[in-house]
């Protein structure tokens, strides 16, 4: 990222910010969109001077506190203390299974919340109901009409005092490279699709698939000699061990608030056949190609056609369009700014 300009006070001193953020996981064990969506607004945040730590609610493998990206990480485990953290924080920041901790630990310390909502099911903004949030973060415009209907309801007293959309930030430099010769779907459980790359596997043996090994669900890993399984994969490796081998993206989802995958391949070009969830309609545009995920005759359909150079090089061509118009720059300044003008 180019390099970001401190936060500055009228008297002309650089004012650095301690921001806490609550979660349950991060990478480098834990790798899911909602986390790596967290982590790309936390740097920019970084790199403007403020001091900024994630504190973990469960147990993983790590023990002591790490460093993942020039974000602090406190592991669970560290059996550090986290509400003197807070007490000494002047912006909380939550999402997820969190929120409702992290919103009571909020109000009780007079401290501004951001939740950053990454689905539209009731409980995130439920979660947000119980008032004292200062800043509800939307990762597209149809969940902030979605929050739009349900805060309908409630009096304005119990509503995000503000919000913002900031679509989940992909850096197009830190994925982009040559496609390889694979379908490829990441996170292979059957709402993300596990089935459908099996059922398209058996169809087509002649064409090699990867499956890559997801951070939740139950995971449908076939054993078929063209289906090769990739274990989990830490976000910042996703371009050499999977990116570069992929040459169709599947995303064949039940329900995708946004689909962060399916835009790190758009910056290599690699064209995305989507089940059309209102999420993947809205990141992949007209670079999408769109497929019932109960119609596997048109995945295969759509999945041979792109295997003729003219066609591919069509996709791939909007694939490219399609990431650029995506650029996390707007939505990160805006984003920093709303978080700066918190305290």
């Amino acid at each position: 990222m180019a390099g970001a300009v401190p936060v500055t006070a009228p008297g002309g001193t650089a004012t650095a910010l301690t921001i806490v953020a609550r979660v349950h996981l991060m990478p480098p064990e834990h790798n899911a969109g909602a986390e790596h969506m967290l982590v790309s607004m936390l740097r920019p945040l970084v790199e403007r001077g403020h001091h900024v730590q994630v504190w973990l609610s469960r147990y993983g493998k790590a023990v002591e506190p790490y460093e993942y990206r020039g974000i602090q990480v406190v592991p669970l485990a560290a059996r550090l203390d986290f509400p003197t953290a807070v007490r000494k924080a002047d912006v909380l920041i939550s999402h997820l299974e969190c929120v409702p901790h992290a919103s009571a630990l909020a109000r009780g310390y007079g401290i501004p919340l951001v939740v950053v909502c990454h689905n539209t099911h009731r409980p995130s903004f439920r979660d947000m109901a119980s008032g004292g949030t200062a800043l509800a973060v939307y990762n597209s415009r149809w969940m902030e009409r979605e929050a739009e209907l349900f805060f309908a309801e409630y009096p304005k007293s119990v509503r995000p005092d503000a919000s913002l959309i900031v679509r989940p930030p992909v850096f197009a430099d830190e994925y982009a490279t040559k496609p390889g010769r694979a379908v490829t779907l990441v996170n292979c459980n059957p709402e993300k699709g596990g089935r459908v790359l099996e059922d398209l596997a058996r169809r087509m043996p002649e064409q090699q698939f990867l499956a890559v090994r997801g951070a939740y669900g139950e995971q449908i890993l076939p054993d078929l000699p063209n289906v090769e399984v990739v274990e989990h994969v830490d976000g910042a490796d996703m371009r050499q061990k999977v990116y570069a081998r992929t040459r169709v993206l599947l995303m064949p989802s039940s329900y995708e608030s946004w689909g962060r995958a399916g835009v790190e391949a758009l910056a290599s070009g690699i064209p995305v056949i989507a089940h059309p969830t209102p999420g993947l309609c809205e990141s992949l545009g007209e670079a999408g190609i769109f497929v019932d995920r109960n119609d596997v005759d048109g995945y295969e359909a759509v999945l041979r056609k792109l295997l003729t150079p003219a066609e591919y090089r069509l996709a791939s061509k909007r694939a490219k369009a399609r990431s650029a118009e995506l650029d996390p720059a707007a939505d990160l300044a805006a984003w920093c700014e709303a978080v700066e003008a918190l305290r």
